[in-house]
């Protein structure tokens, strides 16, 4: 774990290790200056898969907010059913 906090100067003289390190473990490298954190580096597969957590977390949140401000409920008949319709095909579940 020493090796995902790197100082800033990194970025110039051990590129490859640090493109490495974010590839090999998909975990973000921090970098410092002057002893505070001042960057994140990661691989954009990392980046991607935090972006899509994040909005499935908003998404979830955003229920969990609606459910608490509604009475209504749906059977999974009627999410079938509306989801069918949106999709404009029959679904086999």
């Amino acid at each position: 774990m020493s090796n995902m906090i790197r100082p800033v100067s990194d970025m110039r003289n051990k590129f490859a290790d640090i493109s490495k390190t974010v590839h090999e473990t998909q975990q973000p490298v921090f970098l410092t200056k002057n002893g505070y954190a001042d960057m994140v580096v990661m691989s954009v597969d990392a980046y991607e898969n935090h972006r899509f957590e994040s909005e499935i977390y908003e998404k979830l949140l955003e229920a969990e907010i609606e459910a608490n401000n509604t009475q209504t409920r749906y059977s999974l008949k009627d999410l079938k059913k509306q989801l069918e319709e949106s999709i404009g095909e029959s679904l086999d579940v």
